[in-house]
Parts: C-alpha cells; sequence; structure tokens
C-alpha cells in the first residue's frame, strides 16, 4: 500500500509486545523508525527483507529490498520537547503508550503522552498518526452487546483506569482530526495474545490478571484450589451464572501487525476507526475443549457471574483497509503450542 510515501515512523511505546513487533515489521519493509525508550534502548532486529544480502546497506524507503534504520531516542512522552525530539523528521508516529490499572501513572503516560504527540505533530508535516485503541472504550465484557460490535458503537469505558484512557485517547485524537486537520487513524484492537498467552489464560492457574476480569481469583471453589494445591492444572470453561459458557472475541499478535501494515499509509485510513480482531469470536467451551484434545489435560467449570458475552464486528477493516487475519482460537492455540515446544 502506502500510497502516502510514509518513509520514516515514529514510535512512542516501543518496548511493549506490540511495538517492539511493530518496529521489526517495519524496519523489515525498509521503513526507518525512530523509537522512544525511557531507559534500556531497543535492541531489535529486522525481519529479513526477501533478496537482501548482509552486505546491503539500510535502506528507509517502504518496499526496499534492504531493512531499515532504527534510532533509539531516549526519553519520556511525558515531557513534551523529548516528544518533539523523537518526532524529528518522521512523516507518521505511531501512538502505542499506554498503562494498566495504575493511578499514579494512567493520566500522565496515556493522556498527557497522547496530548503532546498531538501537540508536536501539529508542528510538522507528518503525514498519518496512528493511534493503539483498544475495544475497552467500548465496554466489551462488562456491558451486554446483543449485536456485534461496531465502529458507530458509543465509547463507553468499563470501570478502571485503562479503559478510561483509551475512551480519551481515542477522543483526543478525534478532536485533533476536527480541530486541526491532523491526519489520523485508530486502530480498536481487541485483547492481544502472542507465545503462550492463551495457553496462560486457559488455565486453571491463571490468577491475579492485569486487570479485573482477565483471571480467576474471585471464581475458584475449594475443589479447584485444591486441584492446584495439589500441583494439578484443567483448562478452563468460563461460564456465566446461568451456565452458558461466556463468547468472546480476542486477536492475535501476527494478525494486529498486519492490520498496522495496511492501514500506514493508506488514504482510505485517515480520519477513520477500524476494530481489529481474529476472524471470529470464541466460545470458552470450544477453546476449551480443543486445548484439552491437544494436551490431554482435563476441562473444568469456573462460574463467573456478572460478565456480558460479545463479539467484534471488523468487516469495516476488512473492506476498506483489505485487513484479513489469520489467526481464529484455533490457530491462536496451535501457535502457542508449537512456540512452547520450540521453546522448551
Amino acid at each position: 500500500m502506502n500510497e502516502l510515501g510514509i518513509s520514516k515512523i515514529a514510535v512512542y511505546g516501543g518496548s511493549g509486545k506490540l511495538g517492539r513487533a511493530l518496529i521489526r515489521h517495519f524496519l523489515g519493509q525498509g521503513v526507518a523508525v525512530r523509537a522512544m525508550h525511557h531507559s534500556t534502548p531497543l535492541d531489535i532486529t529486522p525481519c529479513p527483507v526477501a533478496g537482501a544480502s548482509s552486505t546491503t546497506p539500510a535502506s528507509p524507503v517502504a518496499g526496499a529490498s534492504s531493512p531499515g534504520t532504527l534510532e533509539s531516542i531516549q526519553g519520556d512522552v511525558r515531557n513534551l520537547d523529548d516528544v518533539k525530539r523523537v518526532l524529528g523528521d518522521a512523516d507518521a508516529v505511531f501512538a502505542l503508550a499506554t498503562t494498566k490499572e495504575d493511578p499514579e501513572t494512567f493520566f500522565d503516560v496515556s493522556l498527557r503522552g497522547t496530548f503532546n504527540i498531538l501537540e508536536a505533530a501539529r508542528e510538522t508535516p507528518v503525514k498519518q498518526l496512528i493511534l493503539a485503541g483498544g475495544d475497552a472504550a467500548v465496554g466489551i465484557w462488562f456491558y451486554p452487546h446483543p449485536e456485534p460490535i461496531d465502529e458507530t458503537h458509543p465509547l463507553m469505558a468499563y470501570p478502571g483506569y485503562y479503559a478510561f484512557s483509551k475512551v480519551m485517547e481515542e477522543e483526543m485524537f478525534r478532536q485533533y482530526h476536527y480541530q486541526y486537520g491532523l491526519p489520523t487513524t485508530i486502530l480498536r484492537m481487541s485483547w492481544i495474545f502472542e507465545k503462550t498467552d492463551i495457553l496462560n489464560h486457559l488455565s486453571l492457574r491463571n490468577l491475579n490478571p492485569a486487570e479485573k476480569g482477565h483471571g480467576w481469583d474471585d471464581y475458584l471453589t475449594d475443589e479447584l484450589r485444591e486441584i492446584i494445591a495439589r500441583g494439578e492444572n484443567r483448562v478452563p470453561v468460563l461460564v456465566n451464572q446461568d451456565g452458558v459458557p461466556y463468547t468472546r472475541h480476542i486477536v492475535h499478535l501476527d494478525d494486529v501487525v498486519h492490520a498496522f501494515d495496511v492501514a500506514t499509509g493508506n488514504p482510505a485510513a485517515i480520519g477513520e476507526t477500524f476494530h481489529i480482531a481474529a476472524p471470529k469470536a470464541f466460545r470458552y467451551d470450544q477453546a476449551a475443549a480443543y486445548l484439552s484434545e491437544k494436551t490431554g489435560l482435563p476441562t473444568c467449570t469456573i462460574t463467573a457471574s456478572g460478565y456480558h458475552s460479545f463479539e467484534v464486528n471488523i468487516s469495516k477493516a476488512r473492506h476498506v483497509l483489505g485487513y484479513n487475519p489469520q489467526y481464529d482460537i484455533y490457530g491462536i492455540i496451535d501457535r502457542a503450542l508449537e512456540w512452547r515446544a520450540a521453546n522448551a
């Protein structure tokens, strides 16, 4: 794609799982990257470029046959001068910096950081700013969603700092597009999985999650706690108060990288919001049965009342961007099992 001719990307929040994957991917596409790091410099090897030799000099040109250059620049997204310094002469921005449920940092990192990025971009000829949004902004899991959630759904954060910050980040991006004509794009992603994340989630030992509703601490019976105490494990089937298995929508990291790939430099993405998720939602009983068959672990039932099944409508991203996700829940499980076997 890259009809906008993007050749250099400034990345804020590059040290996380998404940031590192995006940097590696776009370096492999021949795009130059300027990435902010707070304390530890990024050490990232680009994805191999087909047809490129090890002696070929790097080139910051999208679609080139050699990898792009990486500048890892120390700074703090909460400091406007640092943000401007990292932006430099980049012609695109990835706004990825965020924090989870930390009342001491979420406001300055997620909100002031996003504000600083937008303010810095007003003073430069940036061709595109892409926000890594999240489906927490539309109240998944905590509120009823009888229909698949699409981009017309109102923003409605569920309780907590993280979801609130995702709503505010989106609204800031949207308003700066209206107020100042900034070429913004919002990719509203579902919960991102890579490596063994799904195996950890579909585990009776999934305790102490970063966010409420992602683990089983509050829902284990004495019998299930005894299983854990014996050093055993089970694959949980998460059900509601009526015993009906929950339906949920997630996404694999590789599909998110693909979404950024088809959105970056795409004129049709400017001023738009897109849901990015797996090809379809999954039901916990189906996922548990598949993982149980693959691993030999028995299943168990966990009743977690008060949540709500949901699925995401990704048809806009499919039709406008050409987004074509490859990994449903079975593919995500297969990839996780392959990764575990390769890294045992």
